[in-house]
């Protein structure tokens, strides 16, 4: 135990020194987890949650439980004693940690997700809820070898994003309207959109924000319209969004008119069709983005408002981005923590060619994202070339992992086929001479094979795939 015990050491001083390195203040009041997941080992684990000074006063922490899979006092137990949606850790004064036993009572068997997340909820001194806000126990003791899984993505309109991280098994939930942009937490000051509504975004070239501004219908997105300046680079590249960078010299930081694209379709459309954009238009917004420290000071409004609502919103080195909502007004939880998904079965905005060379925006539903901006590399292999099943560690070949999230994209799918008449009728078709391989964040390689997206009726948004660890 006392490696186990050095090696949470380590990674409490590894988060402290990290969050220096990134310009937040060290002198802050902070509590977090000391890491973001565990694969349980052994029968008696130490959960360590650190602050980043000594605590002046006695106290506790609430933690909010969520079980996958596992039950408290039949698969596992707590000292303190928890239950199935809580646990209060008490602590005292002058310590700079405190620590919970997690005591895995029934393991994982081959294939099987189970797992506990717990979460920070409360803390009864004034100390910020940082960092690692959540931590995952996995009762596998390592990394899955591979397994079938069936992400709900909302059948034909396509309502959800489903998140999955491959070792773990674990998926990932959330409505694909439930937010709007993505304040990013690397180096770099950048906003993306959420192209799975098909949103779209213009500098007005003007810096007051209280000027009324009239909507624009020639930044709708539809099949066959739409500029491509005015979306996000759809590989992923985090330099080429469609907002600039937010400048340190807030003179130089436009208004930017906003299109916040459309509703998941709420009629079910003809068997084979999709309904994944054939809901309302969501809106209008105008925006200006500032830095405030190594954050984001964040301005927005209704077109003819003349005033406007502000937020901080702050880096948070755990995730790719900090999500913001106009639905909320307020910040949201939308991905997982950036080395804890893989990929992400979506809809999305890709570019097409229309004729003539040029590009333009594209609708696509059924689409599945890599984490490349978390680690997460994918590359496609023809089945002309191995076979799903004779594929081995030997044959992958590390040049093909580029820095694109479309490395499965829509490569899996097709989307019509031969009508009665002959003549092609919107349908879902798998393709299966084709498979991928996947680089996750920890370096783990798997091979991803696609094994349906509809039901036997033809009703689209479905997927179900497999894998297996290399």
């Amino acid at each position: 135990m006392k490696k186990y015990l050095l090696f949470f050491s380590f990674l409490i001083l590894a988060v402290y020194s990290c969050k220096d390195d990134d310009g937040v203040d060290s002198g802050a009041l902070a509590v977090s987890f000391a890491v973001p997941s565990a694969n349980l080992t052994e029968d008696v684990t130490d959960v360590v949650i650190s602050f980043s000074k000594a605590t002046t006063a006695a106290g506790t922490i609430t933690l909010g439980v969520t079980e996958t899979e596992a039950e408290y006092g039949i698969d596992y137990t707590t000292n303190p004693t928890g239950s199935a949606s809580t646990l209060t850790v008490p602590f005292e004064a002058g310590v700079s940690k405190v620590i919970f036993k997690f005591n895995k009572l029934v393991p994982a068997v081959e294939g099987e997700v189970k797992n506990v997340k717990y979460t920070i909820n409360a803390i009864s001194t004034n100390y910020e809820i940082t960092g690692n806000n959540t931590t995952v126990l996995n009762f596998n003791e390592t990394a899955l070898t591979g397994r079938s899984l069936a992400p709900q993505v909302g059948g034909p309109s396509q309502a959800n994003q489903v998140y999955i991280d491959l070792s773990s098994g674990a998926m990932t939930t959330v409505p694909r309207v439930s937010w709007d942009l993505g304040f990013y937490s690397g180096n770099e000051f950048r906003v993306i959109l959420n192209n799975s509504v098909k949103m779209s975004v213009k500098s007005l070239n003007s810096t007051n924000l209280a000027a009324v501004v009239a909507e624009d219908n020639t930044m709708l997105i539809s099949q066959g319209s739409g500029n491509l300046n005015q979306v996000d680079n759809p590989t992923g590249v985090i330099t080429e969004t469609a907002i600039a960078e937010v400048s340190a010299n807030d003179a130089e930081n436009s208004v930017y008119l906003i299109n916040l694209g459309s509703n998941p379709g709420s009629t079910p459309p003809d068997l084979g069709k999709p309904s994944a954009d054939s809901g309302s238009h969501r809106g209008w917004k105008k925006v200006r983005i500032l830095r405030n420290g190594n954050g984001y000071k964040f301005q927005y409004a209704d077109l003819n408002a003349t005033t406007f609502n502000e937020v901080l919103i702050d880096k948070n080195a755990a995730f790719n981005f900090n999500f913001f909502s106009f639905t909320a007004n307020a910040t949201v939880n939308v991905e997982p923590q950036k080395e804890k998904w893989d990929i992400n079965f979506t809809t999305f905005v890709n570019t097409v060619n229309m004729g003539g060379g040029q590009l333009i925006p594209y609708f696509y539903p059924d689409f599945i994202v890599n984490n490349s901006r978390g680690g997460a590399l994918a590359y496609s292999v023809s089945t002309a070339d191995f076979s799903y099943d004779a594929f081995t560690m030997a044959n992958v070949d590390q040049s093909k992992f580029i820095n694109d999230q479309r490395g499965i994209g829509s490569l899996w799918r097709g989307t019509s086929a031969p009508g009665p008449n002959g003549d092609p009728v919107s349908q879902f078709v798998l393709k299966t001479d084709i498979f991928f391989v996947l680089k996750d964040p920890a370096g783990n390689i798997y091979k991803i094979k696609m094994t349906g997206g509809a039901l036997p009726n033809l009703e689209r948004g479905h997927p179900t795939f497999v894998y297996s660890l290399l």
